[in-house]
Parts: structure tokens; sequence; C-alpha cells
């Protein structure tokens, strides 16, 4: 992580429209997991790694989804077990990080692909970004 947080405070300074996009293994906040409590010990939720991702956040990137959708709970993944995509209990793992450069128009989950056969336990996530100028 000491590495992703120097990687990317080099490409938010560097002039260009950047986008950090996938899959970081953490679920930021409570707000973004169906049932904490049911996670608790897993790595996704531990205190260190959701530390580490507000200290990417506090570079300056804007999590795109969360803008998006300040007040919902919106989820990426899934897992397979105890029927949590019929229940609707997920988790937002997947991100979308933006720069300073970039100019976000829309972000979304393509949830309907989750639900096809044989799918995967992430859905597509997404963003639509104005052209930049020039």
């Amino acid at each position: 992580m000491e590495r992703l947080l120097a990687h990317a405070a080099t490409l938010h300074a560097s002039g260009h429209p950047v986008v950090l996009a996938g899959d970081y293994n953490v679920v930021p906040t409570d707000f973004d997991i169906y049932d904490p409590r049911s996670w608790k010990k897993d790595a996704l939720l531990q205190p260190q790694v959701r530390a580490d991702h507000e200290r990417l956040l506090k570079q300056g990137w804007v999590d795109a989804l969360r803008v998006r959708y300040p007040q919902e709970r919106i989820y990426t993944f899934w897992d397979y077990f105890r029927q949590h995509w019929e229940r609707n209990a997920g988790l937002r793992i997947d991100h979308l990080l933006l720069n300073h450069k970039v100019r976000l128009v829309d972000a979304g989950v393509d949830r309907w692909v989750r639900g096809r056969p044989h799918a995967s336990d992430h859905a597509p996530t997404w963003v639509t970004l104005e052209k930049p100028d020039g």
C-alpha cells in the first residue's frame, strides 16, 4: 500500500487527467457494506486498510461512486455464499478515483451483469468523463 500511495501521489501531481480504477480490496466505511458485523475480521474492513484508503483520498482523489451516490448504499461485489446477490448483501470494493484534472459526468455499477448466469461476483463499475480541454 505504501508503494501505491507514493505512486498515486506522483500521478495526482502529474498535471495529467488520471483515473485509478480497480478492486482495492477495501470497504471504505460501514456504509459500503450490507452488514459490517459479519465481516469485521475480514481484511477488507481492518482499521489499517481503511486508514490507508483514507490516506489515498486525502491526496485529493475523488471517489466517483460516492460523489455520484452520496446517500445511497451502492455495491460492486456480491459473493456466491448465502444468497448474497439475491438479498443485495453486497460490498463496495471496486473503486474509481479521479484526480483534479478529470471532470466527472456520471458513474455507476451495472448490477444487471452480476445477475447473469456464470457471472463474476463483481459487477462492472464505470465512469463517464467530460472531454478534456485542448
